[in-house]
């Protein structure tokens, strides 16, 4: 009779590890990210064994912005299928990409959010196809036309780069990273900024694509 109860209590016990090993599928995270005012719970988003989690995406990314910006960024990362997905939404202006795995280099980017629509227009025009001359002009009629809305004021973009065994996609580390700024001011030329439109010194601010929808300023430390 003992040795009866001992298979039940055995039995019982390995069917409830079974359940809760069902309850939480491989290769998902569901996790929450605690910012500055709240937390803000991820929906679960599926990832590939060789790609970082939301939690470790999101560390990554969020190192292009300001320190003071991170914590409440908006973060958009890769799901299984290598397709961009929100991963956490932010309560400020900024919205953040993760790194790209299909990408043999590291590249992150944080950018104002009134840059949206021109940054998403271009991720379109890229799947399908476009790029270089024609994607800019493709946008630059698309503006002309009203249908894509520039920012009304300076707006801008950061982009954080390193070699990629100089990233630990584990720990979030980064050694010799390296952070470029940028500052779009649409139709903005040299004359109106009083900038050059190239530098003639390092880290020299200067104006590249004057006079168009994409004119930016351009600092490079």
């Amino acid at each position: 009779m003992k040795l009866i109860y001992l298979f039940l209590a055995a039995t019982i016990f390995c069917l409830g590890c079974n359940t809760q090993n069902q309850a939480t599928p491989s290769g998902t995270d569901s996790t929450a990210v605690k910012t500055d005012t709240t937390n803000v719970i991820h929906e679960t988003v599926p990832f590939k064994a060789d790609v970082p989690n939301a939690d470790m995406q999101i560390k990554l990314a969020v190192l292009a912005a300001p320190p003071e910006k991170r914590d409440s960024a908006t973060v958009y990362g890769y799901d299984a299928n290598n397709q961009l997905a929100i991963i956490k939404k932010g309560t400020n202006e900024m919205i953040c990409l993760a790194d790209d795995p299909t990408d043999t280099s590291f590249s992150v980017a944080c950018y104002n959010k009134d840059l949206e629509p021109l940054m998403q227009r271009g991720r379109e025009l890229r799947k399908q196809g476009m790029s270089g001359k024609q994607l800019f002009d493709e946008r630059a009629k698309e503006v002309k036309e009203g249908k894509l809305q520039m920012p009304k004021s300076p707006a801008a973009l950061y982009v954080y780069s390193a070699d990629s065994k100089d990233v630990n996609s584990k720990t979030g580390e980064v050694k010799n990273g390296y952070l470029r700024y940028v500052i779009y001011v649409p139709f903005a030329t040299a004359a109106s900024t009083g900038l050059p439109e190239k530098p003639s010194a390092p880290g020299m601010p200067w104006i590249m694509d004057p006079g168009t929808y994409h004119a930016h300023v351009m600092i490079n430390p």
